[in-house]
């Protein structure tokens, strides 16, 4: 028996899906909403191109969610073994999405990066639709090469040349943390469909040297650890962004300063509705409120865990992969977004899953999300006998 249709169709049934996983996305979504807002009423209000308008990132951004789930709804709907199939295609598409940002009049550049394709009305994100398609692949790839996982010609090798290919295109944009994204999730496929810890050892003291050469080769990522390691010494260069996030965590102390009353996004804090939005929450709604934000993250990605183990216990462990990978996905990134907010780590383009603006980002979120509905629901309607 096949199921196609979702199990919401039924409103006097028991839920058939992962409810506490559907309320952690609603609560993050809604509160994103909220701080975006709240990040973004002074840029928006300040700057000409908006309008002047104080809700221009406020509609944007709520526009963006409206197609997000929209989006996680009509992934929902595609079964498992759709994926399987179409992860090869799939993963050759966000390949070439990469290539054409790099293409000079195809590509759009913002700050000195070329990360966006132009739709007209909105602008594409490719590496945002790769991290999804990345999951897709190493799980696929995980599944049909597990004999061979202990082989490093035939089980290791092509993988690691496929995603020096992914690698050496992000790095052209350049963007440094799709890169660490999407190598955690094919690293966390592979060890978790057998790779030999030899080879795993290998590979992780090979990314080591290689993000080192990385940053001493190229200036600007350079001046980056350097403004990270002491941001006061340069605290208008180098130390900037830092420095100012800093304040903003300082300022909020325990409760926070209240909603709509940090002093940093006006105009002191760059991106603060995007790559800085955990700064803003902590200063006005303090430690109190980055709590809540990472307890909320933390489940989301047990609960994803937990989804990937229920389906390996079922013997479908391409979805079990898939889950697992969402899971190291959205961890991984919204660790390294908090880690840069608070000082951590160095500074680096990558958003908080879920509750940044950004259009691609939400999207590629949401779709996640309703991939991991999927699986979760899948292994239920197993569970009960029907077969899929």
């Amino acid at each position: 028996m096949s199921y196609t249709t979702s199990p919401l169709a039924a409103p006097h049934a028991r839920p058939d899906y992962d409810r506490a996983l559907l309320w952690i996305t609603i609560l993050l979504l809604g509160f994103g909403l909220v701080m975006v807002y709240s990040a973004s009423i002074a840029i928006a209000a300040g700057d000409r191109h908006t309008g002047h308008q104080e809700t221009y990132f406020l509609v944007r951004h709520a526009a963006y969610l409206a197609v997000a789930m929209l989006a996680g709804f009509a992934v929902f709907q595609i079964p498992l073994r759709a994926w399987q199939e179409a992860a090869p295609y799939l993963f050759m598409f966000g390949i070439l999405l990469l290539a054409l940002v790099l293409i000079p009049g195809v590509g759009r550049e913002v700050n000195g990066s070329r990360r966006w394709l132009s739709l007209v009305v909105v602008n594409l994100q490719p590496s945002e639709l790769m991290k999804l398609f990345a999951v897709m692949y190493a799980a696929d790839y995980t599944v049909r090469k597990a004999a061979y996982m202990d082989d490093f010609k035939r089980g290791f090798l092509p993988m690691l040349l496929v995603m020096l290919l992914v690698g050496g295109l992000l790095l052209r944009e350049p963007d440094f943390g799709a890169f660490a994204v999407i190598t955690a999730i094919a690293m966390s496929a592979l060890f978790l469909g057998g790779l030999h810890w030899k080879q795993l050892a290998g590979l992780v003291v090979l990314l080591v040297v290689g993000f080192l050469l990385l940053i001493w080769t190229s200036p600007y990522r350079m001046q980056r650890i350097i403004g990270f390691m002491d941001p006061w010494a340069d605290p208008f260069g180098k130390g900037y962004q830092l420095s100012h996030a800093l304040i903003a965590f300082g300022r909020g102390e325990w409760f926070g300063v209240g909603l709509g009353g940090s002093v940093e996004k006006l105009f002191y804090l760059p991106e603060a509705h995007t790559d800085f939005l955990l700064a803003v929450i902590a200063e006005e709604l303090g430690f109190a409120g980055v709590s809540v934000v990472l307890t909320l993250f933390a489940w989301l990605t047990l609960r994803a865990f937990a989804i990937g183990k229920q389906s390996a216990g079922l013997d479908r462990y391409f979805s079990a992969l898939v889950a697992y990978g969402i899971g190291v996905w959205l961890g991984v990134q919204s660790i390294i977004n908090m880690g840069v907010n608070m000082g951590v780590l160095p500074t680096k383009g990558l958003t908080l899953p879920l509750l940044s603006f950004g259009g691609s980002g939400v999207v590629a979120n949401c779709a996640a999300i309703g991939v991991l509905l999927r699986v979760d629901w899948e292994a239920r309607q197993v569970q009960k006998g029907y077969t899929l």
